[in-house]
């Protein structure tokens, strides 16, 4: 059962991204690649927020939690692009912008992380509900 909510929700998280990503490049036309530091930006701040809220709730169902988290939020965001989009930078030689989109990458999807976090803090959500 669980394979299959993962399976499920990580299609919808894939065609998700894709779509974003299909909206972005419309206006975005630089080598930069604005479109998956964006998506991954957001599914930091999400999964940021969204693991402590479930983990506060001791009844929350597991197979939610590790559906969205794993499932649709693991699909939707990409390292795998990343990674092929840093080398792709680099092998047409644009070393600065591919050692700047490493750095945003990494240092940005974890201050993401961090303010989906505070985001949870804030709204005081830390009791069992």
């Amino acid at each position: 059962m669980i394979y299959f909510i993962v399976g499920i929700a990580g299609v919808l998280g894939a065609l998700f991204r894709y779509d974003l990503g299909l909206l972005i490049h419309s206006w975005w036309s630089l080598s930069f690649p604005l479109e998956t530091l964006l998506i991954n930006y957001l599914g930091c701040i999400i999964l940021g927020w969204f693991t402590p809220w479930a983990a506060s709730h001791k009844n929350f169902p597991s197979w939610i939690r590790v559906g969205f988290g794993t499932g649709f939020i693991g699909s939707f965001t990409t390292f795998s692009t990343f990674s092929a989009e840093t080398l792709a930078l680099i092998q047409k030689g644009l070393w600065g912008i591919a050692i700047l989109y490493v750095l945003l990458s990494l240092w940005g999807g974890l201050l993401m992380a961090w303010c989906g976090y505070r985001l949870f803090k804030l709204r005081g959500i830390t009791r069992e509900e």
